[in-house]
């Protein structure tokens, strides 16, 4: 029987964060090599020695401020055709003196060879449309295909009130040139927080829910300027209540967790999505819910759940390996359990999965999440890397520790 074999696994202390953590932490890491590059609500951090060494690359002063400044969410990828780092940063609102109230994101761009050597690009609302005059973008997703990265975005108005969900498509070859960037977008009021597919090549997949029975899996080609979709019938699952306390009567899903997909890939003709569902008949306690549809018979495939009797799941990632096996990056806590952090891949039917750390209590707010990360290492792209993090020693953000791990088929 494969097991999951940890390569790295590494806490990030306060030296590597300046303790600009959160319990909300939406933790990111890629790889490339001895450099590493992982990211949270508030901190970023690398090391050039595989994790030995770590410095603070604060996101607040390291380029220059935005709109509002920078307020919190971030991706890290590492894309190996090109060699070059990306780093997406949401910068806060900010109204000037036209009375446009807006924020920027930002597609930030560094070659491999010199990975704090950025260039960088900023998107408002207000340069897509003259009609967005109060909107900004909140809760980024990102992943590349064999020509493009591609980013979306939920987008809010002031009243905090959602709006509409962006995807956007950048060529790599402009990104890595960090010339002019022409690049195309797609909106849609219909569906929010749009999950792309990991391990594209020639079209990008990503899907949103339709209700609590169907899935929308949108379509986008490398070489096409049409956005298609279809519908994909799922077993029914439920969006509340999401309870799960531990063993010190916190209750690590009581303020934050919900049925937004925050895991998602595509391997061959198949693409999978996973969510954080409430407990059903058969499912005692919160759980992940998955759905795997070919996306050339628009047909679902399997549903490949990803639960417990007595702990939840929540906050899945995935991202497949050269060898189409799906890797997983989630948290894990409830009854005998503290949060955790859990990493493991897809064996046959069955997940394979293996604690990274335990969390030494809950979090004081009730609060964790929104999203981690599981990509690909380079260059051994059978291996994958993942975000993830627990608290030590307290129940406050200062007492977040985010982990970085590489880990394998053993």
């Amino acid at each position: 029987m494969a097991t999951v074999r940890l390569v790295q696994n590494i806490g990030l202390d306060d030296h590597a964060t300046s303790t600009q953590t959160s319990t909300i932490n939406e933790t990111t890491a890629a790889a490339s090599n001895s450099n590493v590059f992982v990211t949270g609500n508030w901190f970023a951090s690398r090391s050039t020695t595989s994790g030995k060494e770590w410095q603070l690359v604060d996101p607040f002063t390291v380029l220059p401020s935005a709109a509002g400044g920078f307020c919190c969410d971030q991706i890290v990828l590492y894309e190996p055709s090109r060699d070059i780092w990306i780093w997406i940063l949401q910068y806060g609102t900010h109204e000037d003196s036209n009375g446009v109230r807006n924020n920027v994101f930002r597609v930030a761009v560094s070659p491999g060879t010199d990975p704090a050597a950025w260039h960088w690009w900023d998107i408002a609302p207000i340069s897509l449309s003259a009609d967005w005059r109060d909107l900004w973008f909140d809760y980024p997703d990102a992943a590349t295909s064999a020509n493009h990265l591609y980013v979306t975005f939920n987008a809010f108005n002031a009243a905090r009130d959602w709006q509409r969900a962006f995807v956007f498509k950048f060529p790599l070859d402009i990104l890595r040139a960090g010339t002019s960037l022409g690049y195309q977008w797609w909106s849609t009021k219909e569906h929010g927080s749009l999950r792309l597919t990991q391990g594209s090549a020639e079209s990008m997949f990503f899907a949103a829910h339709n209700g609590t029975s169907t899935l929308r899996v949108h379509g986008w080609p490398d070489n096409s300027n049409t956005v298609g979709w279809f519908d994909v019938p799922v077993s029914p699952w439920s969006r509340e209540p999401y309870q799960s306390q531990g063993p010190d009567g916190r209750d690590w899903l009581a303020q934050r967790v919900d049925s937004r997909i925050t895991g998602a890939w595509v391997s061959g003709t198949r693409a999978g999505f996973l969510w954080t569902a409430a407990a059903r008949a058969g499912r005692p306690v919160p759980y992940v819910k998955g759905a795997v549809v070919d996306v050339t018979t628009q047909a679902l495939v399997e549903e490949p759940d990803i639960w417990n009797q007595q702990s939840a799941y929540a906050f899945p990632a995935a991202c497949p390996n050269t060898q189409g096996v799906i890797g997983v990056s989630l948290a894990m806590g409830g009854g005998p359990l503290h949060p955790s952090h859990v990493v493991g891949f897809r064996d046959g039917p069955d997940w394979r999965l293996s604690f990274t750390r335990h969390s030494t209590q809950g979090p004081d707010t009730g609060t964790w999440g929104d999203y981690l990360t599981c990509h690909r290492y380079h260059p051994e792209a059978s291996e994958w890397v993942a975000s993830g993090y627990t608290l030590q020693g307290g129940g406050d953000r200062h007492f977040v520790e985010p982990q970085y791990v590489q880990f394998g088929v053993g």
